[in-house]
């Protein structure tokens, strides 16, 4: 994980994986994971290759109120541009839905990273507004935000 997350250009294509990516940071992150679970307010999956068994990812929504979450995702650079991200996400949001009432979805993405807005229009998500928030070095990023009503 901490080679995957740790690539700069992972990094520079999210709001908030840390760079540089420190030893214990993976662990630190993972061990807050079944608490999420069990307060329904984070969920987060590691996405692997049917195959090889090797991680490419993560999927999972965070600020979960009811039926309301926001989708976030990250994956290697190596897996990029493969279809992997659109999978995983569909798979999340339809059980999301059936599972835990999911029934809206809003993501957000750096203006700066158009392949994460590919991914949301092939979620069916459409695009609602721009706006600027701090990145995870107290810069002024700005984001596009995107939202899905799920029926």
């Amino acid at each position: 994980m901490q080679s995957l997350a740790g690539n700069i250009n992972v990094a520079k294509t999210t709001l908030s994986v840390p760079h540089p990516y420190l030893d214990g940071m993976a662990e630190e992150w993972i061990s807050q994971h079944s608490s999420n679970w069990k307060n329904k307010t984070i969920i987060t999956y590691a996405v692997f290759d049917r195959k090889s068994k090797e991680l490419l990812g993560t999927v999972g929504f965070v600020g979960i109120n009811k039926s309301k979450a926001e989708l976030g995702y990250w994956f290697g650079k190596q897996h990029w541009d493969k279809g992997y991200c659109t999978e995983a996400t569909k798979a999340l949001i339809k059980f999301a839905h059936a599972n835990l009432g999911i029934s809206r979805v809003t993501g957000e993405h750096l203006s700066s990273n158009p392949a994460s807005g590919r991914v949301m229009k092939k979620l069916g998500m459409r695009y609602t507004a721009s706006k600027y928030a701090a990145d995870r070095n107290g810069n002024r990023a700005k984001l596009e935000v995107y939202e899905l009503q799920i029926t």
